[in-house]
């Protein structure tokens, strides 16, 4: 993986709007004409989308659990198996991919005449050469996950998964659906035992080949992932979604445990590059062998995919 890919992907979530603007819809309520606030702009729709294309793969569990994936025409980007069941792998199996080429800085390759031809009343993400008042100037709106927005503040929670059901519940006419599906998270994160146990966790984001360790903050999907485990987040006490840190820093903090989140390629290898580290044989999660390599989007930014990753971490650590 290339350094300023891996820059990239670490660095996705540290933008964003608020998840409460996100999640609140006019006074319209479900009805149409629909508005709802996304990253600070008024989104309207004269009725339920039927036509969508995903440029961004952050919003297909959502789509999934609202049983509306059959309405995305194309898609464009990465969808790593890992993520999915096999209903949603099926799913997407039968939705044209566009492209998968991206930049040398892991950005999607996407020109706004290949997006417009499928004639989306829809898009989900925006990407560097097709932003959101490019589509607008053509009347096709955009969404994009309320973590990915531009200068974001928010301090993520497992609520905001459940608000943006219901903002895509809302947009879909899918009111039911979503609360149902809320409800079912809402009960799988109530079931995750607390395994953590008064031990201590960091959550980091190594380069492979070589290079600078990030880590997770409190303002990170890491954070309440972290609480709702039962850890304690070594890092807890920094108001950085994710920053720079050195071995001296992890080794004087030492945690129990360590979970390494990466993009894609082999697991192995995001472990080797923090096990490999000169000094890092005297990290406590290292002797123990308490490491956890997890795939990004199962920590970040807050979705259904969050919840997998949260059961993921209590399976994992557990007794």
């Amino acid at each position: 993986m290339k350094k300023i890919a891996v820059l990239s992907a670490v660095l996705l979530v540290a933008a964003g709007c608020g998840a409460t603007d996100d999640g609140a819809a006019s006074e319209a309520g479900a009805g149409y004409p629909l508005t709802v606030k996304n990253c600070g702009v008024d989104v309207t729709f004269d009725k339920a989308p039927e036509r969508t294309v995903l440029l961004k793969s952050a919003a297909v569990p959502y789509l999934h659990d609202l049983g509306v994936l059959d309405r995305v025409t194309a898609r464009a980007g990465q969808y790593p198996k890992e993520y999915y069941d096999d209903a949603t792998l099926a799913a997407l199996d039968k939705i044209p991919l566009l492209t998968d080429k991206t930049d040398t800085s892991g950005h999607l390759q996407i020109s706004k005449e290949v997006v417009i031809s499928q004639q989306p009343d829809l898009v989900f993400g925006e990407v560097d050469n097709l932003s959101r008042d490019t589509l607008s100037a053509v009347d096709i709106p955009l969404l994009e996950e309320p973590a990915m927005c531009a200068n974001n503040t928010s301090v993520p929670s497992f609520d905001d998964i459940y608000r943006q059901l219901d903002t895509y519940g809302r947009v879909f006419s899918k009111p039911e659906q979503a609360t149902t599906a809320a409800a079912e998270l809402k009960e799988r994160v109530g079931k995750v035992e607390k395994v953590g146990d008064g031990r201590t966790a960091a959550v980091l984001y190594p380069t492979v080949g070589g290079g600078v360790t990030y880590a997770y903050g409190s303002t990170s999907m890491a954070h309440p992932q972290l609480e709702a485990a039962g850890f304690t987040n070594v890092f807890g006490e920094s108001k950085e979604r994710v920053f720079e840190v050195t071995l001296e820093e992890l080794l004087g903090r030492n945690p129990d445990v360590l979970i390494l989140l990466y993009g894609d390629g082999d697991p192995a290898k995001v472990e080797q590059a923090v096990t490999s580290l000169p000094g890092a044989e005297k990290l406590k999660a290292v002797q123990n062998k308490q490491i956890l390599t997890q795939l990004f989007n199962f920590t970040e930014p807050p979705s259904p995919l969050s919840v997998d990753g949260l059961e993921r971490i209590a399976s994992r650590f557990a007794s």
